[in-house]
């Protein structure tokens, strides 16, 4: 009676089991060693709960921005720019962008910002921006190449293969490179320069290019004379080869042709100076 009153004692100052003891209960572990494992249980909760709470109030931000500032006043601080490849584009916007930062700590420096800013100018293809600690910003440019001067109402722009407008020309300062005129003109750059790559006995006396309509070319050449191209890179391309074999055997430009027009399929209207009072009519050759 004795033994049956002290374990109702102990049960009734034990009061009900918790989840612990529960859990102590169902594995094999001794008691002291199930305590341990769900107060490991609890703690690993709450600090989840805690770094839940940090990031949702950005302290991992501030501190790394305390971090950053730290080591800029340890001497890791933006001091100096290295710039190469810049054989257009003045250095002065590139300075300014590098040394525009909210902080020159160097951890905090924006590398990909600094880029950003620097691939919105029409000479910057592309530009590679590193730290080089300890103070040292470098920056890598490269530069688009120019391949023609566009003319569009009035305004010369120099332009690169992809019609990439990278800076105004001077009229006074206009560059050996093949002039592009009308709207849209600089958009068809590239092609315009494989058309005339295939023809290297017409392409040193080319002046002008001027796209039509949006669909094709008239060139203009140095004797004077306009070939008109049909539409269509394929077909530019064979009546422009046709006309340079038969200019190359028969002399067709510096006759004092006025327009020589291609846009016909194995067809050449050839359009004559007209004298004072002399009605004009085209002759049509067979280009061959």
């Amino acid at each position: 009676m004795a033994a049956a009153g002290a374990r109702k004692g102990k049960a009734k100052k034990g009061g009900r089991p918790t989840a612990a003891r529960k859990l102590a209960a169902a594995l094999p572990l001794e008691e002291g060693s199930a305590n341990k494992l769900a107060g490991w249980g609890i703690g690993l909760f709450v600090a989840f709960l805690v770094a839940l709470l940090i990031v949702a109030f950005g302290i991992p931000r501030l501190i790394g921005e305390q971090l950053g500032e730290a080591v800029g006043g340890a001497g890791f601080e933006l001091k100096r720019v290295d710039i190469k490849g810049n054989r257009h584009m003045a250095t002065a916007p590139i300075y300014a962008i590098a040394f525009d930062q909210p902080s020159k700590a160097m951890p905090l420096v924006d590398v990909a910002a600094v880029r950003g800013k620097l691939l919105q100018f029409g000479w910057v293809k592309d530009a590679r921006v590193s730290r080089r600690l300890p103070d040292t910003l470098a920056i890598d440019i490269v530069e688009r190449t120019p391949a023609a001067v566009w003319q569009n109402r009035e305004q010369l722009n120099l332009v690169d293969g992809d019609g990439v407008v990278l800076q105004k020309v001077p009229v006074d300062r206009m560059p050996d490179l093949p002039l592009l005129i009308g709207p849209g003109a600089n958009g068809h750059a590239r092609e315009l320069g494989s058309l005339i790559a295939a023809v290297p006995t017409l392409k040193p006396q080319l002046v002008s290019a001027t796209w039509i309509g949006g669909r094709r070319w008239d060139l203009a050449f140095q004797s004077g004379e306009t070939i008109s191209l049909p539409e269509g890179d394929t077909s530019a391309a064979q009546a422009l080869a046709r006309f340079a074999r038969l200019d190359k055997s028969s002399g067709l430009l510096g006759r004092g042709i006025l327009r020589f027009d291609l846009r016909l399929p194995d067809k050449m209207i050839v359009r004559l100076p007209r004298a004072p009072g002399e009605s004009l009519t085209p002759s049509t050759e067979n280009a061959g």
